[in-house]
């Protein structure tokens, strides 16, 4: 007998000399019988496929839900009032069809059925609603003239034979003919009244009228209200011995020192104005001269160094001037008014550039602060806008346009890549300048309205005049995150857009206020500092000179400007 070796090592017989035995595996599980376990199985797969039969009572497994909602075939519901089943209602009256149908047809067939009764199917195939309407009016629909009608209008028509006098007539819109046979039309008029000769009185009105009509229509094309420009020179020559400007700043003219100081006592007072003071501005770099605007729509420029007296008036709006703003040399300014204008003058001859206008009143005005792009001018406007025009061309650049009120405030920063702008919404919103698109938007609910801002001199941070009476600073930063360490308070701004400024050094924040005092604090400590009672009303602008770091210019609606 030959012995193999299996794979566990054990020598077993070959199959050649013995039979093999089967051996029964072995479970220590007990026996079950499993055939009413597979017969349920089977049931309940087929059951799931099915969909359930309404008279039944219990459901012994989670049907889904295409198998709750499917239609039943064969005789009507036995539950069901209309004989529609619950599976086929896609509406509360029943089963609606969809049906692609124009909305001209619609119209058609759902106003032949008001009128007639009856409609035809969208489906195309037959007729719905009154059936002896249907036959009586031969299935015409209401843009339809049935047949009948069209013969009997046409034998009426063919029986009026008019004589061509009476035709010709009725051609007339003039008489009475052609009213007659117009009477229906929609189009029918009054007869035409023909025109006589005018009287001397009747011309001269029309002349007037039309002349009326014609300074409306030029008034329209420049938009703003139309003024006569006017400068007055107030100084004793235009030009010194050597030949020099009245506009050119002393040669000796430098900064003193590095540290300011806050001013203590009053020093020069300019009246000029008849009527308040909207805005100072002190020549840049220098400040050897201040120019304000006043509510007297006039403009003036003061000499700060020498005399102390008025040099030169601009006369060139109609109404009270809102903003002005220096040129980076000082030789040309724009000023803002209540007329709607925007104006560029020069400096020195006191002659208007170009005047800008789109109709709304300037709130704020701005030349771009880069020295190649002195001729981009930025303009904050009633209609909630930010219009940007090219003074050479004269045309309208760019709108930036998102504000939700009117714009109080506009200010460069980060090297005049951008700009920050406030406005009446209660909101600040940063621009990239020249993409009308907003990159940063700030409104919180506890912010009011900041009607003045300005840049710290290090240009890292942004002091805004909030009108909850207090000053709020911001990052110039990625994030313009304003900063919840500094605040100044004390003062009473509310409803006055009071001027918010820095001294040289960055080391004091000043502001007027509503009383008529200017307040200085220290950037530091954020306490107050001093408060300088400088005019009877408000103290609307507040300016530190540029070289003498002890002094400040501020006006106010009494009319004055101190020095002190």
């Amino acid at each position: 007998m030959d012995l193999i070796q299996s794979y566990d090592g054990e020598a077993v017989s070959s199959p050649e000399s013995s039979p093999p035995r089967m051996l029964k595996a072995k479970s220590s599980a007990p026996e079950v019988d499993d055939t009413a376990l597979a017969l349920t199985v089977s049931n309940a797969d087929q059951s799931r496929s099915n969909p359930i039969n309404p008279t039944q009572h219990a459901v012994v497994f989670n049907p889904t839900y295409e198998q709750l909602w499917a239609p039943i075939y064969g005789p009507a519901h036995p539950y069901a009032k209309d004989g529609i089943a619950q599976g086929m209602r896609n509406h509360k009256l029943g089963f609606v069809e969809d049906a692609s149908i124009g909305s001209f047809v619609f119209d058609e067939q759902y106003s032949t059925f008001q009128k007639y009764g009856y409609a035809a199917d969208p489906s195309g195939t037959n007729y719905v609603g009154d059936a002896e309407a249907l036959r009586q009016n031969e299935g015409v629909s209401v843009y339809n003239i049935k047949q009948s009608d069209q013969k009997r209008r046409k034998l009426e028509e063919g029986e009026k034979k008019p004589g061509e006098e009476i035709e010709a007539e009725a051609e007339n819109p003039a008489t009475e003919a052609w009213l007659l046979k117009n009477r229906k039309s929609p189009w029918s008029r009054k007869k035409e009244v023909v025109q006589g000769e005018l009287t001397e009185e009747q011309k001269k009105y029309a002349e007037d009228h039309a002349k009326k009509k014609e300074e409306k229509s030029q008034q329209g094309e420049a938009k703003g209200e139309p003024y006569t420009d006017k400068s007055t020179f107030h100084g004793k020559e235009d030009k010194d011995y050597q030949g020099r400007s009245w506009i050119e700043a002393p040669k000796d003219a430098k900064a003193n020192n590095d540290h300011c100081y806050i001013p203590k006592r009053l020093v020069h007072t300019w009246s000029g104005h008849t009527k308040g003071v909207s805005a100072i501005r002190f020549f840049p770099k220098h400040g050897h001269l201040l120019l304000s605007a006043g509510m007297d729509c006039k403009v003036k420029i003061w000499d700060v160094y020498n005399s102390g007296k008025c040099m030169r008036t601009y006369m060139g709006h109609g109404k009270a001037v809102r903003d002005i703003c220096f040129s980076n040399d000082g030789t040309k300014f724009l000023t803002a008014g209540y007329d709607k204008n925007i104006k560029y003058w020069d400096t020195e001859t006191g002659q208007v550039i170009s005047t800008f206008s789109t109709g709304k009143i300037p709130y704020v005005v701005k030349l771009n602060p880069d020295d190649d792009k002195q001729n981009i001018l930025l303009a904050g406007m009633s209609d909630k806008k930010i219009v940007q025009w090219d003074i050479n061309s004269g045309e309208i650049t760019q709108e930036y346009d998102q504000h939700l009120g009117a714009v109080n405030t506009i200010t460069f920063v980060d090297n005049n890549r951008r700009f920050v702008t406030s406005s009446d919404d209660k909101s600040l919103r940063v621009w990239e300048f020249g993409i009308p698109v907003v990159i940063k938007y700030i409104s919180e609910p506890h912010m009011h309205s900041m009607p003045a801002i300005s840049v710290h001199p290090n240009g890292k941070w942004l002091a805004a005049q909030s009108l909850d009476n207090q000053i709020l600073i911001y990052g110039t930063r990625e994030r313009f995150q304003l900063n919840k360490k500094k605040r100044f308070a004390g003062h009473i701004v509310a409803g006055y857009a009071c001027q918010v400024n820095f001294s040289p050094d960055g080391r004091f924040v000043m502001s007027g206020d509503g009383e008529g005092k200017c307040w200085f604090w220290d950037w530091k400590s954020c306490r107050v500092f001093k408060t300088l009672k400088c005019h009877n009303g408000v103290c609307i602008g507040a300016e530190w000179h540029p070289l003498e770091q002890s002094k400040v210019a501020t006006c106010g609606w009494d009319g004055l400007i101190k020095y002190w």
